[in-house]
């Protein structure tokens, strides 16, 4: 009887409190979170196309021609004309850059006479166009590279040649002309190379 007494006393002193109730998983749950999500997920989307739609429309100034910025850069040469090969470097490499930019022709990378075989393959130019650009590239060559001194009026004639190749292969503009009083000019472009 000891051991029956020392096991109901054991069980006695043994007494535990009721389990505490537990939480059923609710799937309301977890469907109002996954709905907070999407939510959440739809506005942040629909934000950031809002910011690309107003940074799109948000534009700089129109590009400058490429034919306006070669008459630019060869109206800064002539401040080199008393200095012959800087002066024909970049009247050379600003025809070279204006010829790339017209027609997509990768132009600066290659020798002349690459450039001229290369070119020759092409309708971008008319062929008188092709060998007076043939002939002021090698004039230019020569002062570059040859350390040929030309006067200055032969540098003036290498000017001119640069500047009539420019405008010989520019788009064509056509000027509307508004006859209503206080109206001016409106140019508008049309390319007929491209």
């Amino acid at each position: 009887m000891n051991t029956n007494l020392s096991t109901a006393l054991s069980a006695a002193n043994d007494i535990r409190d009721i389990k505490p109730p537990f939480d059923i998983f609710n799937p309301w749950v977890l469907f109002w979170l996954g709905l907070g999500l999407l939510v959440v997920a739809a506005l942040l989307t629909a934000a950031v196309v809002h910011y690309l739609k107003k940074r799109r429309s948000v534009t700089g100034p129109p590009p400058v021609p490429a034919h306006v910025r070669a008459r630019q850069k060869l109206e800064e040469a002539m401040a080199l004309i008393l200095q012959p090969k800087p002066f024909c470097t970049m009247v050379s490499d600003t025809v070279r850059c204006y010829l790339e930019e017209r027609f997509n022709f990768r132009a600066p990378e290659r020798t002349t006479e690459e450039f001229l075989y290369e070119l020759s393959d092409t309708n971008l130019l008319a062929p008188d166009q092709k060998e007076s650009l043939g002939e002021f590239l090698e004039e230019c060559d020569l002062v570059k590279f040859a350390k040929y001194e030309p006067a200055e009026t032969e540098l003036r004639n290498l000017h001119n040649s640069a500047l009539r190749l420019v405008e010989e292969t520019e788009p064509v503009e056509a000027v509307a002309v508004n006859d209503s009083p206080g109206g001016g000019s409106e140019p508008v472009m049309a390319d007929a190379n491209s």
